[in-house]
């Protein structure tokens, strides 16, 4: 089983910066991608920033320029660093993995952590 444990929430003026992390932990398992998620209240969780195994990096619009996402494969953490925040990035940030569960027949699975409140304030 593969837990993912967030840190780094926080609150913030616009136009500051917060870093975030994500680390997975378990056994029996690899990782191929992560990355970050957020989610306001009443609204569809929307994709933030991706990363594969190899540094292939994607990024939603409203966070280009601003957000950078990056990756320990050895130590299977993700970082979002978030820089010129907006109050329209508050927000509960959640990281997920996508990996391979090994065993007799290897399975595919996307996990998620528990989130971490970002809050900006105008």
């Amino acid at each position: 089983q593969v837990q993912l444990v967030e840190s780094g929430g926080g609150l913030v003026q616009a136009g500051g910066s917060l870093s975030l992390s994500c680390v997975a932990s378990g056994s029996g398992f690899s990782i191929n991608a992560m990355g970050w998620e957020r989610q306001v209240p009443e609204k569809q969780r929307e994709l933030v920033a991706h990363i594969t195994s190899g540094g292939s990096t994607n990024y939603a619009d409203s966070v280009k320029g601003r957000f950078t996402i990056s990756r320990d494969v050895a130590k299977n953490t993700v970082y979002l660093q978030m820089d010129n925040l907006k109050p329209g990035d508050t927000a509960v940030y959640y990281c997920y993995a996508d990996g391979l569960h090994y065993g007799l027949s290897p399975t595919g699975f996307r996990s998620w952590g528990q989130g971490t409140q970002v809050t900006v304030s105008s």
